[in-house]
């Protein structure tokens, strides 16, 4: 018991610290809108010299990667198996095709370029899951590399970004296509990158098109289980032996956790009020690691990724917009 306390004592002022740049992130956008994990990364670089200061740097290692995987954990709470059902079989199928397809695109682009492979996967994951989220998830069961933290933090400023210009354009290009309100929602929860930019988007659109576009972006949530853990079995099979450090657990715990809870929520064993305020813990959990990781991470570090990834997680965006078109039109919804 004394050990705990002890490595709580050590962990709290940077914990605290990453609370802290993470209200005051969630403070911004409520009273002045904009993509709340953005603001908590670029705020967390703000105090980089922290993060090699003693007082701070257990803590904040923690929160970046201890409260992130209790974040992807809990967002489990947010989805049920008749949710996924109600979608109907060729919906989800296509669907996991095009983040599939994302995610190998992602990585043979990184080697055309002349950059890591692992570096397109995880760019590819986060373009194709869940954002922000997703990259930080996948960057978790990666094997260790230089420079990992530095391209997780551009991972998540590059796809927040776009996530946030796909919302204000996706439901334009989707009117000018002739979508109908189901179409739009299969077009707008198939293709933005965040949860927060595809509930906007799409309910911005009609009720409809926002519950569509919200079941299928909880599709791609719930594909993060099978992504991360294939990534996590083929990284421990690529890495080579002298690598076996900085391998990943085989099955990793917050996987677990992840579709244990959404197997509870399915049975409906978790009241509503409880799946509410465990979605809102893991939003909180999430923002409070991604604080943490900016903390960790510096601009000029950023800034040394160039515009290669730039152009990779372009291509990637526009990739699964042409893959989600695709299976629109092939599956007969685009109701034009």
């Amino acid at each position: 018991m004394s050990v705990v306390i002890s490595e709580v004592k050590t962990a709290l002022p940077g914990f605290a610290l990453a609370v802290i740049i993470a209200m005051a992130a969630s403070f911004i956008t409520d009273h002045y809108g904009g993509p709340t994990v953005l603001f908590a990364l670029l705020l967390g670089m703000a105090f980089h010299f922290l993060s090699s200061d003693s007082r701070f740097a257990p803590g904040i290692a923690r929160s970046a990667r201890t409260v992130l995987r209790l974040g992807v954990a809990l967002l489990g709470a947010r989805i049920t198996a008749d949710q996924v059902a109600a979608l109907g079989w060729q919906s989800l199928v296509g669907v996991a095709l095009a983040v599939v397809a994302t995610i190998f695109f992602g990585a043979a682009l990184a080697k055309m370029l002349g950059m890591k492979r692992r570096v397109g996967i995880l760019t590819g994951g986060a373009v194709a899951i869940c954002g922000a989220s997703a990259a930080a998830a996948v960057s978790a069961v990666l094997p260790r590399y230089p420079d990992q933290e530095r391209d997780t933090a551009f991972a998540i400023v590059a796809v927040t970004s776009l996530s946030t210009i796909a919302m204000v354009l996706y439901p334009i290009l989707a009117k000018l296509l002739g979508f109908d309100a189901v179409a739009s929602g299969i077009f707008l929860g198939g293709t933005i990158h965040d949860v927060a930019q595809v509930v906007g988007a799409g309910y911005a659109v009609s009720v409809e098109t926002g519950d569509t576009a919200t079941i299928i972006k909880l599709w791609r949530v719930a594909l993060l289980v099978p992504v991360v853990l294939t990534i996590a079995i083929l990284g421990r099979r690529l890495v080579p032996g002298d690598e076996a450090a900085g391998k990943a657990p085989l099955f990793p715990s917050f996987l677990i956790a992840f579709i244990l809870l959404v197997a509870a929520n399915s049975l409906g064993w978790v009241p509503k009020p409880v799946a509410a305020g465990l979605s809102d813990a893991s939003r909180w959990c999430i923002l409070i690691s991604i604080s943490a990781l900016g903390i960790k991470t510096s601009m000029q570090d950023i800034a040394k990724v160039g515009p290669r990834a730039a152009l990779m997680m372009v291509a990637e965006t526009i990739f699964i917009m042409l893959a989600v078109l695709v299976l629109i039109y092939a599956s007969g919804h685009s109701g034009s």
